[in-house]
């Protein structure tokens, strides 16, 4: 087992330099990967919600949202504005000490006050239970199934929330 960092992260928006290592995050730790052009049209559409993780110098997680409207899942009849978690990770050597949480934390933060965002969703594995339990610890519900939604006919969960009292 590896040693965890006793060195304090950072967590900063993300630049053009940081896209490699994003993309090499997200390819050891997920199966959705997305190109180059993906990756950079989000980060220059939405760059105060594309958010990385730094720790020495290294890039050690990551989190891009964009901004959708969207029926409310909270406000019956309502168009709102929600962020969308698109893809969040964080390497597995540096998990367990609060990246993740605090990538999210952040990004709900900036959904919220820069792009006047009220909800924020995203869609998860449903037999992903550590990042299950770390959304509903922030305080997101399951509120609806989608079936089949990954490409290895795994279901996921939408998981939202509202974005008031974020600590």
């Amino acid at each position: 087992m590896e040693a965890k960092p006793e060195k304090p992260f950072i967590t900063r928006e993300a630049s053009e330099k940081d896209l490699i290592a994003v993309m090499n995050i997200n390819r050891i730790c997920l199966p959705e990967n997305y190109t180059y052009g993906f990756f950079e049209m989000i980060l220059h559409s939405y760059p105060k919600s594309f958010l990385v993780a730094e720790i020495d110098g290294h890039i050690a997680g990551y989190i891009m949202c964009r901004v959708e409207r969207i029926l409310s899942r909270f406000q019956r009849f309502k168009i709102s504005k929600a962020g969308h978690v698109i893809s969040i990770a964080v390497l597995p050597e540096y998990r367990k000490i609060g990246i993740a949480s605090s990538l999210l934390k952040n990004a709900m933060k900036v959904l919220r006050e820069v792009y006047g965002c009220s909800e924020i969703f995203l869609e998860v594995r449903v037999s992903n239970i550590p990042a299950i339990n770390l959304y509903e610890k922030i305080g997101f519900i399951k509120v609806d199934i989608i079936k089949k939604y990954y490409i290895d006919g795994e279901d996921a969960y939408v998981m939202a929330r509202e974005l008031t009292n974020i600590d």
